[in-house]
């Protein structure tokens, strides 16, 4: 799946990064603590998060994950957005619950 059909399904707000929607998603990492995204998320995930902050991108990057999807309708910070667009990893959001965002990417992803 790529990261365009996720935002159309699941009617995701695109906020930046969209020179990324055409990646490809391989799995789903959820997790607030950076730490362990850093350690634990692999390249082609979607990452569920509601942190902004720009340490977020640089994480992001370094994963080489598909997309960021901040949950509760959190907004990104301006300077984080800037490097969305630098990096072209798409920062997305919702107004849905982690848990309901993250039930409805696993039944996508599980078809």
């Amino acid at each position: 799946m790529k990261v365009r059909e996720l935002v159309d399904k699941l009617n995701l707000k695109v906020l930046s990064g969209e020179a990324g929607l055409d990646r490809d998603i391989d799995g789903c990492y959820v997790s607030d603590l950076l730490s362990d995204v850093m350690g634990n998320a692999e390249m082609g995930n979607v990452w569920v998060t509601l942190q902004t902050h720009k340490n977020v991108m640089a994480i992001a990057s370094l994963k080489e994950l598909s997309c960021v999807i901040l949950v509760k309708g959190q907004m990104a910070a301006d300077d984080t957005l800037e490097q969305s667009n630098e990096e072209g990893i798409p920062f997305l959001s919702t107004s849905m619950q982690t848990y309901e965002t993250v039930g409805k990417i696993y039944t996508l992803l599980n078809k």
